[in-house]
């Protein structure tokens, strides 16, 4: 089974952290790029070895993204 998740990627120093929040997993990258496809494989890994009770402990179903507009100074 194939499942669509949401990554969140912002730069942090010389490079790139990438977030899963359905899952609060987390990597890294030197490129976008990098950062996307090494959470890509850290997610298929936690597939891989977790067990049903973690996935479930871990798994947020709804998780929305959008932004907002806030006065500053």
């Amino acid at each position: 089974m194939r499942r669509q998740f949401t990554i969140i990627i912002e730069r942090e120093g010389n490079g790139y952290v990438s977030l899963c929040p359905e899952l609060d997993i987390a990597s890294q990258g030197e490129t976008i790029g990098a950062a996307r496809d090494n959470l890509q494989e850290a997610l298929e890994l936690f597939f891989e070895t977790a067990s049903r009770q973690e996935i479930q402990a871990r798994l947020h179903e709804e998780v929305y993204v959008t932004r907002v507009e806030v006065a500053v100074g």
